[in-house]
């Protein structure tokens, strides 16, 4: 590896006589197989040579103490004045953070202890319940885990029991968010996911019976929403926006033609992958969140050509078989959650105000698109993956020209 990144003989000589060579080499190799380039390597390579001549590896396990130690010896930081230290401070930090990653990757680095929630067993059990024989999506569980770790750090730490908790602490917490300000349709999200976790844990004889029948929410009334989105002149702009060279431009471009023209969802984006494409068929598959149905459709040409010029351009070779990867290294898989900024960010730089803003509005946006092109009903639900019609019925909301020509509608010969 090392003669691969540096060509003059003495400088090989040097980094080969550094104490740990077969480790260092293996890691450095490592990280070219995530997508670190050949500057980020001969950095990494400096910083293992420099390290490795104070690092003690006689120890079975090193701690971040050690490593501060081994990096704070060197002269060039040992020496530092304190305004020349500051300017080092970066420099240090990266010291600490790849030695770290070079112990990890090498087992020699010990865990500190996790001071974990005395629930965390039960949640972890409720999770394989739900995943595995409940079938629900992984954003849905994350929600709910969120949710439930939210609640039981709330609690009194004398509640460290399942058994313990009573519905007045329920109650009491639902209230509180209640007072801050949450909106009906939150509360009753955190009722929802209050009610599913006790209802598991009333089954496994861990609490008391009866909490969660009695876990009270707000009512919501059918069709009451209105599913909120941008203009379509304002999904055009952003499209717009993002149309220049550079690879977060080329590659966010893709990612927002697909939430916009397709109307998918954030995890289905994140989760799309290169044998998803179907270029000889002109067809993409896609695999729904909800119910983790399959659907295929026509690649829209537009959208194909965004997606291959990030392919061509931007996206890094290597093992990921994941479609969008992050910008830098280490190189992996984009996640649904790190849409979201990117979504809202370019939004606010455009001076779009909606009431949502995340990737989901484009979904919406592009519902209402479809509606005011005289799409059916049908064919609207078809395009978002909706399993029930009534999910669809929502959009019939904001179609202010067809309520209006019912408005006008002369009634009287009804009467």
């Amino acid at each position: 590896m090392f003669q691969t990144l540096f060509k003059r003989p003495y400088v090989l000589v040097r980094y080969r006589a550094a104490p740990f060579l077969d480790d260092r080499e293996r890691f450095l190799e490592r990280c070219a197989m995530i997508g670190y380039s050949r500057t980020s390597l001969k950095t990494i390579a400096w910083i293992l040579m420099s390290v490795a001549h104070s690092i003690d590896l006689n120890k079975d396990k090193l701690t971040i103490c050690d490593i501060e130690r081994a990096v704070d010896g060197r002269a060039h930081f040992k020496h530092s004045t304190k305004n020349t230290f500051q300017d080092c401070k970066r420099s240090r930090q990266n010291f600490v953070r790849i030695t770290t990653e070079w112990l990890r990757s090498l087992g020699r680095l010990e865990k500190l202890p996790v001071n974990e929630s005395p629930f965390a067993e039960q949640i972890a059990a409720f999770v394989r319940d739900q995943r595995d024989d409940r079938g629900l999506s992984s954003e849905t569980i994350s929600l709910c885990c969120g949710q439930l770790a939210r609640f039981f750090a709330s609690l009194d730490p004398e509640l460290n029991s399942l058994s313990k908790i009573s519905i007045a602490d329920v109650d009491a917490y639902i209230q509180a968010k209640g007072n801050e300000g949450w909106k009906r349709t939150t509360l009753a999200t955190l009722a929802n996911s209050l009610r599913r976790f006790f209802r598991y844990a009333e089954g496994q004889g861990w609490c008391k019976s009866g909490i969660a029948a009695i876990i009270e929410s707000p009512r919501l009334y059918s069709q009451e929403g209105i599913p909120e989105g941008p203009k379509w002149e304002d999904v055009q702009r952003l499209l717009a926006s993002t149309s220049g060279d550079t690879p977060s431009n080329i590659r966010d471009h893709a990612i927002l033609m697909l939430l916009a023209v397709y109307g998918l969802r954030r995890s289905e984006v994140a989760r799309l992958m290169l044998d998803d494409l179907d270029w000889a068929g002109e067809r993409i598959t896609v695999t729904r969140s909800k119910g983790h149905r399959i659907q295929h459709f026509p690649l829209v040409s537009a959208v194909g050509e965004a997606i291959l010029r990030y392919l061509r351009e931007v996206r890094p070779p290597c093992a990921h078989r994941a479609l969008f990867l992050n910008l830098g290294a280490p190189i992996r898989p984009i996640t649904a959650t790190s849409i979201t900024p990117m979504v809202r960010r370019r939004l606010h730089a455009l001076g779009v105000i909606s009431p949502h803003s995340g990737p989901h509005c484009l979904r919406h946006a592009c519902a209402g698109h479809l509606l005011d092109s005289d799409f059916s009903l049908k064919q609207i639900g078809d395009q978002l993956g909706h399993i029930s019609a009534n999910s669809t019925l929502d959009y019939t909301k904001i179609d202010l020209a067809g309520l209006r020509e019912v408005a006008e509608l002369d009634l009287r010969r009804l009467l």
